[in-house]
């Protein structure tokens, strides 16, 4: 980690087993991300550990989605006043939406959906029902005009990097899609150490938020809860949780006051490919109507790391944590062998540091460094052998293992986006 940017003193929270630390405090004493009332309530800035933590996860996800055949695009975090109006979201969402921009006879807003403009790409090309389903993903910007009131680290924010997708398919592809989707979202849990609280299928309330289309919503509903049936998924339907164009599968996990959220979702949506006249050309050579499956497999990149600050104390599994692995030489005299091990673990894309005992003694290096996955002491005995003394996080000390070993085994369950800190073969 860069000068500056060291944990605020030595005292660092010893997680409970009985509650989970609050996100707030912990993610600025890890100096994880910060604020400043010059850029504004709810706009969270990055420091350079919390952004390691965000960029592992942004790889994470880029990646499983490409192996899930899905396609990524870039779109611009402005629309004109009246894409928002032709989605719904004016109508129905408008309170949340940040006021429009005049820009000389055009008014723009800071979009609150990626949808829209997902919708768009997908009108600007001809398609033929051989290309569906076309799957198009996004880790993208947008805005919600929070109330200063709800405010809070990075759970209600009001600049959001999402991630979203969306797949344009046959109605007889819509099934598979939401189920590909809920294992997507399953594994990237499993990954992330997450556990859900529970499934929610969210569905419409009274009033006038919701589009007005009753088959639709008939339709739709019973798609989700056909799939979360025939997978033997456990759920609870409330209404009153739907998005205003269609009903959702939303997964939900708990904060540290037992709060729930949804962390990932997974939706099925009639209205916006009829409302932007979306088409494909179907094997009888005419135009058939998409439907449009939206889907959140870590929803927003902030709710996301609050809850997994919350979930881990800090100590994140060893793919995430912002630094995977401290060199600690026992004297100056093995420094040049921990700068070399440091430089070819960075070689191999590791996040490694070196720890010199010009900062402290051993005991106390090791102390500050317990939230790291691998500590790596090396002293003469090591550095004569080309071997290092691998301290794991948990507490378990191994034998002495050739420098490169080491490396070999810390990248394996790096790659391998495992929640563990060694593997079966590995000492204790």
């Amino acid at each position: 980690m860069p000068r500056g940017f060291g944990v605020r003193g030595h005292s660092l929270p010893v997680r409970e087993e009985t509650s989970m630390p609050d996100h707030h405090k912990l993610g600025r004493e890890l100096d994880l991300f910060d604020t400043d009332p010059l850029i504004g309530a709810g706009l969270p800035y990055w420091l350079p550990d919390g952004a390691a933590v965000r960029h592992a996860l942004e790889e994470y996800i880029r990646e499983a989605e490409r192996r899930a055949g899905y396609q990524h695009v870039y779109s611009p975090v402005l629309g004109k006043r009246e894409l928002y109006e032709i989605s719904g979201h004016w109508s129905h969402y408008s309170q949340d939406m940040f006021p429009p921009m005049d820009l000389g006879a055009e008014q723009v807003v800071l979009r609150p959906s990626l949808c829209p403009h997902h919708a768009l790409i997908y009108r600007s090309r001809a398609h033929s029902y051989r290309e569906l389903p076309l799957r198009i993903a996004e880790l993208g910007g947008m805005y919600r005009s929070e109330l200063s009131g709800v405010l809070g680290g990075l759970t209600r924010v009001r600049a959001i990097q999402l991630n979203d997708g969306h797949v344009f398919c046959t109605l007889d592809q819509v099934a598979d899609e939401v189920r590909g989707a809920l294992e997507l979202i399953r594994r990237a849990h499993d990954a992330l150490g997450v556990q859900p609280v529970r499934h929610r299928l969210s569905l419409p309330g009274s009033g006038g938020k919701y589009v007005a289309d009753p088959e639709m919503w008939r339709r739709a509903s019973a798609l989700l809860a056909e799939v979360l049936d025939s997978a033997g998924v456990d759920y609870e339907a409330e209404e009153g949780e739907a998005a205003f164009y269609g009903p959702k599968i939303d997964v939900q996990v708990a904060d540290s006051a037992g709060r729930e959220s949804t962390l990932s979702t997974v939706q099925v949506d009639f209205h916006q490919p009829e409302q932007f006249d979306l088409h494909y050309v179907g094997a009888d050579s005419a135009k058939h109507r998409p439907v449009m499956v939206h889907r959140a497999i870590i929803g927003s990149v902030e709710r996301a790391v609050a809850h997994l600050i919350e979930v881990h104390g800090g100590a994140f599994p060893a793919w995430l944590s912002p630094t995977q692995m401290v060199v600690l030489p026992i004297s100056d005299a093995e420094s040049p062998q921990a700068e070399e091990l440091a430089r070819q673990g960075l070689d191999q894309g590791l996040r490694v540091r070196v720890v010199g005992p010009e900062q402290g003694s051993l005991g106390a290096r090791i102390r500050d460094a317990r939230l790291v996955p691998y500590q790596a002491v090396i002293g003469g005995r090591e550095a004569a052998a080309g071997e290092v003394a691998v301290r794991l996080r948990d507490g378990r000390r191994l034998d002495p293992l050739p420098a490169r070993e080491v490396l070999a085994r810390v990248r394996a369950l790096v790659d391998a986006h495992s929640t563990q800190l060694w593997d079966s073969d590995g000492q204790s």
